[in-house]
C-alpha cells in the first residue's frame, strides 16, 4: 500500500490504458463471436447485472470508508492541537525552576510532530521524525513526574493527566494514518472494473463503435479509483489535510 501511496497519478493512467485495451478486446471478442453466430446475444444477461452491481457496491463501500477515514484524520488535528495547547498551559502549575525546561522540551516536541508530516509521503524521514518525538515524549513525562512528586499536590497532578492525553492522541493518529482497507480489497475492486470494461466492450460488439462510451467508461471508472486513493492517502497527492496543520503551527508559535 504505501509503494501504490507515491504512485497514485501513475497507477491510475496505467489502470485507464488497460480499461481501454480490455473493452477494445471485450469488442473484438463479441464481434468474432457474432460472426460466428449472428443470433448469439449481446451480453451476458445475469451474470453481467450482477457483476456491474458488484462493482459499483464496492466502489461506493471503498469511497465512503475513505472518505471517513480522512475526515477522522482532520478531526484528530485538531484534538492533538487542543491537547499539546492545553498540556502547554499546565505548565504553570509545575514549580518554577522546572517550567522553562518543560517549555523548551514542549517547542522541540511540537516541531518533531510538525516535521513527521512535513517530510511525508517520504515515509522513513517521517518514521524517524516520530521517533524523535517519542523520545522528547518520554523526557517530558519523566521531567513532569519528577517535578509533580517534589510538588506533592493535586493541582499538579493535572499536568499528568493533560500529557497521558498527549502521548495517547499521538498513538492513535499514528494507527489512524496506517489504517486502510486490506490489499486485497483495492485488488478486487480494480479486478472488478477491468471486468465491467470487458463486458462493457463485449456488448458493444452488436452496435457501431462509439468512443464517447468507451473513453467515458474508462475515465470514469479510472478517476473513481484514482479518488478513492486520493482520499486514503490525503498527504500524498491532490488532496491533502496538510492546512490543518496550520493550527499545530500556531500553538507552536504561542509558546515563543
Amino acid at each position: 500500500m504505501l509503494t501504490l501511496a507515491t504512485n497514485i497519478a501513475p497507477f491510475s493512467i496505467a489502470l485507464f490504458i488497460a480499461l481501454l485495451l480490455v473493452q477494445e478486446l471485450g469488442r473484438r471478442l463479441g464481434i468474432r463471436r457474432r460472426e460466428r453466430d449472428p443470433g448469439a446475444a449481446s451480453g451476458f444477461g445475469a451474470s453481467e447485472g450482477a457483476i456491474f452491481a458488484l462493482m459499483g457496491l464496492l466502489v461506493a463501500f471503498t469511497f465512503s470508508g475513505a472518505a471517513g477515514r480522512v475526515e477522522k484524520r482532520r478531526d484528530l488535528i485538531v484534538q492533538e492541537a487542543n491537547i499539546i495547547g492545553t498540556a502547554y498551559l499546565r505548565i504553570d502549575l509545575l514549580p518554577t525552576a522546572v517550567q522553562e525546561p518543560m517549555r523548551e522540551d514542549f517547542r522541540q516536541y511540537v516541531d518533531s510532530r510538525l516535521a513527521a508530516y512535513r517530510a511525508l509521503p517520504d515515509v522513513q524521514a517521517a518514521y524517524a521524525k516520530l521517533a524523535e518525538g517519542a523520545a522528547l515524549q518520554k523526557k517530558i513525562w519523566s521531567r513532569a513526574v519528577e517535578a509533580v512528586g517534589s510538588a506533592g499536590n493535586d493541582t499538579t497532578s493535572l499536568v499528568l493527566s493533560s500529557l497521558n492525553e498527549m502521548i495517547d492522541i499521538t498513538t492513535t493518529r499514528t494507527v489512524a494514518a496506517r489504517t486502510h482497507p486490506p490489499g486485497i480489497v483495492i485488488a478486487l475492486l480494480v479486478l472488478l472494473v477491468l471486468a465491467g470494461a470487458f463486458l462493457a466492450g463485449y456488448g458493444s460488439a452488436a452496435s457501431a463503435r462509439s468512443w464517447l462510451h468507451t473513453l467515458g467508461f474508462a475515465t470514469l471508472m479510472a478517476a473513481a479509483i484514482y479518488l478513492i486513493l486520493e482520499l486514503e492517502f490525503p498527504r500524498t497527492g491532490l488532496i491533502r489535510i496538510d492546512a490543518l496543520d496550520q493550527l499545530l503551527v500556531e500553538v507552536r508559535q504561542s509558546m515563543n
